[in-house]
């Protein structure tokens, strides 16, 4: 009961692409596919961005200081 087999799916895929229609199908998949690509595309800047960051002992010359003044006296 817990397997479905390749003619359940086919079964299945006709069913949608009747109540859905295929250029509505199309259209979602190209959204997909876009969201997908963009989500890779802003994981590859992200990584980019880390490479330019400097690490180590070069950021602490550039610490500031400061004192919080607390706003519920």
């Amino acid at each position: 009961m817990g397997s479905f087999s390749i003619w359940h799916w086919l079964i299945v895929l006709v069913i949608v692409m009747l109540v859905f229609g295929t250029k509505k199908l199309r259209n979602i998949g190209q959204d997909l596919g876009g969201a997908v690509k963009g989500f890779k595309d802003g994981m590859n800047s992200a990584d980019a961005s880390k490479e330019q960051i400097p690490s180590g002992g070069a950021t602490t010359d550039k610490t500031v200081d400061v004192q919080a003044k607390d706003l519920n006296k």
